[in-house]
């Protein structure tokens, strides 16, 4: 029995110096862990990010709140606590998976996990129009994360996501998950939303995204246009996501079929403006 290289840098700087050849990094591992069920090969040098204190720094003033990528779903919870428009990232974390994955799952496997099409705080992260740092041995780089998914599978093999940066601004915002059975499963589909209002509950702009229903989660933009003027009234709401669930292309898998993602899809957003009308109702 043979086993892989395994290293443990202490900087950003040593990490990426790290990975040569076919290296992988490893954050939670949860991913990783299993990639033989994914007929992928462990047999490879890996490097581990957990002694890279700050990666796994938080930090938030009233313009901008910044994550490292090594804090797991647990701590993300706790550390969004009183940010009330980061509702639906604080819920993705508290809704992914099951405690014992939250305690060690992170926020850039969330993001990094190639052919993992249903994480549940990418979506989020898409509505809140948040932004990934990523570090290379030419530098450090700021993108888009729906550019920056588009991207992955040809980003540079040497580069790391050091955090997530988001622009604070009022507003509203809820994350909802569709499962079949019980809690711990990936979810078959789930959806984020992001609303600005007026005093009067008019809708002003949207940003919604959704994940599981294609290979990658992206945004939802038609129906983003259609609930501008509109006022917040969930029922409403979710009949109007009826009406542009031809945005999709959904995807077949042993857990679902494409069809069924689709058909949950509306109700997952009427959840989702229940929850953001009953912030605005609470002043949240």
């Amino acid at each position: 029995m043979t086993t892989s290289p395994f290293h443990l840098p202490q900087s950003v700087d040593a990490a990426i110096a790290a990975l040569t050849g076919d290296a992988v990094l490893v954050a939670g591992a949860t991913w990783v862990m299993r990639a033989n069920l994914r007929d992928e090969s462990n047999d490879r040098v890996l490097v581990s990010l957990s002694r890279i204190a700050e990666l796994s720094e938080v930090q938030h003033d009233e313009n901008v709140l910044r994550i490292g990528s090594l804090v797991t779903h647990d701590g993300l919870g706790a550390a969004l606590t009183g940010l009330a428009e980061m509702g639906a990232l604080a819920q993705a974390a508290a809704m992914s998976a099951n405690p014992a994955i939250r305690r060690v799952a992170t926020l850039g496997g969330n993001i990094c996990a190639q052919g993992f099409a249903a994480p549940d705080l990418v979506p989020a992260l898409i509505a809140l129009n948040a932004t990934v740092e990523v570090r290379s041995k030419v530098g450090a780089e700021t993108l888009d994360i729906e550019d920056y998914l588009l991207a992955r599978p040809t980003r540079p093999s040497d580069e790391i996501l050091t955090g997530i940066q988001v622009t604070r601004q009022s507003g509203w915002s809820a994350h909802a998950r569709g499962l079949l059975r019980q809690a711990g499963e990936y979810p078959v589909a789930n959806v984020s939303a992001f609303i600005d209002a007026d005093d009067g509950g008019t809708i002003n702009s949207a940003r919604i995204a959704v994940g599981a229903v294609e290979p990658v989660p992206r945004r939802w933009q038609s129906l983003e246009n259609a609930l501008v003027g509109q006022p917040i009234d969930a029922v409403c709401l979710g009949n109007i996501a009826l009406d542009h669930l031809g945005d999709f292309t959904p995807r077949d898998g042993v857990d679902s079929p494409g069809k069924y993602r689709l058909r949950i899809l509306p109700r997952l957003a009427e959840h989702v403006f229940a929850d953001i009308a009953k912030q605005m109702q609470e002043g949240t």
